[in-house]
């Protein structure tokens, strides 16, 4: 009766149905902050592959756009909050736009001559990251390639000494894998075109080996550092937790095993090795559950986990990769912190237009589309599908079941469009990998710092580390094993549209499975929806033939009586002889015979 009385007190407007409609608010996707995240990425994707002139063509023309939306209004109108919304995104549209012009310049600078000439060239280099293994799969030890960003110093081409500022990217053997960021360096080789889309000036194919001029700072290279003595910390693991350990702690897949690397991109566990925004967000929470710990209030304890985030950053090395997850992990935090739970969207959006301001060419990398595709999905459906599971499914299994579910739904698409192949049991191996991942980065990210300091104290938490590590490792194994792993998908836009169809099917069984009653009423309506269409199509049907019968008169021939609704032979048939209407004559039938042309039929005597 109280639960009756609560339910009635809710629909009539009590408190009850109050604080109902507050929540669904609060969880209501708020859409206004969607355009200033498009038209940013837009404006990033349009000058990554136009001129400079176009680029500053197209910043001129939404910067005209903005200031009519926004001085362009003399008087209140009800909505005045959409043309604010979209001045905005125009402005941050004419940001972007500028900083990917002035990216654009250093192409078309004194270092294209080289480029397009494509001699060979003697630079001076200034590493600008770590470097990345670039050789294809299965390629021999002594063919290995590296590639490491760096920015041009001085370029000597044809006896003509170029200087500028302008980022390319080098690609080297073996010699260039021990390179560190911030190392200034003199080598030889060719420059080629970048890829359009690339945001480098040009591309270094390295013909000798890399010679050190000045070591650069010990702050730039004390990621690389770490990362070298937490993987021989971990040697003494079994083979596949100290090759998987590394990478999914810090992003080092130097020591991965080739096998297991293919078993985790047959079943859709390649996001583990690398560092995502899952990672920060563990460290995010991991800072907050300290700071809750301690009772600190809630100001102080998002300082801290942000304190946390920003040394993790710095312990694993300040690519665009990390800074892109920390971005979006600090956005969940602010989400969560802030009290402002159905506002997600809103905080995606400005993660978003912030990352491309920082760096547009964001804009046309793989990784950040992913990264967006799958927090989008964890924002839209994660909560919505969770709250579907039945009530005797705890919590967190209904949740570790929701988050990989809707990120894999949203970014099946891209991923096929990046690997033609569909992962069947990738839900399932991801959802079986789910416990191990927080130990494995909680732990192993306590024990990089204890490496460098007290090596002893890190036995601890490495070995647990590394025993859920090679837990996580055997599920792929196990996994990738089973006939059927990895089935052949269609390529192009023909495959991305069957996988978005192959998602939205998948997101509406999922709801029929979960919510039978519903189902059985949808069926119910739409069988008395389509018994009433029916009817009325066979009213209009009858008359019409009503019609018909009353414009041309009765016809001879076949007829149907109304009364009874059946086709019978009418009594007046034509006036020719139809021979088919007269019953068979019994026994043997007797040939015809046809006289001759010409002559006469003789009688037997």
């Amino acid at each position: 009766m109280a639960r009756a009385g609560g339910r009635r007190a809710g629909a009539d407007g009590s408190p009850a149905g109050r604080s109902a409609g507050s929540d669904a608010a609060r969880r209501r996707a708020d859409l206004r902050l969607v355009p200033a995240a498009l038209c940013p990425w837009a404006v990033a994707v349009a000058g990554a592959f136009l001129p400079t002139f176009w680029t500053l063509l197209l910043c001129a023309g939404l910067a005209l756009g903005a200031v009519l939306l926004l001085a362009g209004r003399r008087k209140k109108m009800p909505r005045r909050s959409i043309p604010a919304t979209v001045g905005l995104a125009c402005i941050l549209g004419v940001a972007v736009g500028a900083h990917s012009a002035l990216v654009g310049s250093q192409r078309d600078g004194a270092l294209a001559d080289a480029v397009t000439g494509g001699d060979g060239v003697v630079v001076q280099l200034l590493l600008a990251g770590d470097p990345r293994e670039a050789s294809p799969p299965g390629a021999p030890a002594d063919r290995e390639r590296w590639s490491v960003p760096a920015d041009v110093i001085e370029v000597t081409a044809n006896s003509m000494l170029i200087r500028g500022s302008a980022r390319i990217l080098v690609v080297g053997g073996e010699a260039w894998r021990h390179t560190a960021p911030g190392q200034r360096i003199r080598t030889t080789g060719k420059l080629k075109p970048a890829k359009p889309g690339q945001s480098e000036a040009g591309i270094l194919s390295a013909s000798s080996r890399p010679t050190v001029l000045e070591p650069g700072s010990g702050f730039l290279q004390a990621p690389g550092g770490l990362r070298e003595q937490f993987r021989l910390a971990a040697s003494w693991l079994p083979a596949d937790a100290a090759g998987l350990l590394p990478g999914m702690v810090l992003g080092d897949t130097a020591s991965l095993d080739e096998g297991l690397e293919a078993d985790m991109k047959t079943t859709g566990m390649t996001h583990l090795t690398a560092v995502s925004g899952a990672n920060c967000s563990l460290v995010l929470g991991g800072f907050v559950l300290l700071a809750r710990t301690l009772r600190l209030p809630r100001p102080c304890a998002s300082l801290l986990a942000l304190g946390g985030l920003g040394a993790f950053v710095m312990m694993v090395g300040p690519d665009a990769s990390v800074l892109r997850a920390a971005v979006m992990g600090a956005v969940g935090l602010s989400a969560i912190t802030g009290g402002r739970q159905g506002r997600s969207l809103s905080f995606l959006c400005t993660a978003v237009a912030g990352l491309l301001l920082l760096d547009p060419s964001l804009g046309v990398e793989f990784g950040f589309l992913l990264s967006v595709l799958a927090t989008l999905g964890i924002v839209l459906l994660a909560s919505r599908m969770a709250a579907w599971m039945p009530d005797a499914m705890p919590r967190w299994l209904a949740a570790g079941i929701a988050v990989p579910l809707s990120a894999q739904l949203l970014c099946g698409p891209v991923i096929v469009a990046l690997q033609p192949q569909f992962s069947s049991y990738a839900l399932v191996a991801n959802v079986a990998a789910a416990p191990l991942v927080a130990p494995v980065t909680i732990l192993g990210t306590a024990a990089v710092p204890l490496v460098a300091v007290a090596p002893g104290l890190a036995v601890v938490p490495l070995g647990l580390a590394g025993f859920s590590a090679g837990g996580v490792a055997g599920i792929a194994r196990f996994f990738a094993g089973l006939p059927g792993a990895a089935l052949p998908w269609s390529e192009g836009t023909g495959g991305m549209a069957a996988m978005l169809l192959l998602s939205a099917v998948t997101v509406l069984l999922l709801w029929m499975v979960l919510h039978p009653v519903a189902v059985h009423r949808a069926v119910l309506a739409l069988h008395a929806l389509l018994a009433w269409l029916i009817a009325a199509l066979e009213e209009e049907m009858r008359g019409a033939l009503r019609h018909s019968r009353g414009s041309s008169g009765p016809r001879r021939g076949m007829s149907r009586r109304p009364a009874r609704g059946r086709l019978e032979v009418c009594k007046n048939p034509p006036g020719r002889n139809q021979l088919w209407l007269l019953p068979k004559r019994r026994g043997p039938r007797v040939p015809r015979r046809t006289p001759p042309a010409g002559g006469t039929l003789r009688r037997p005597p």
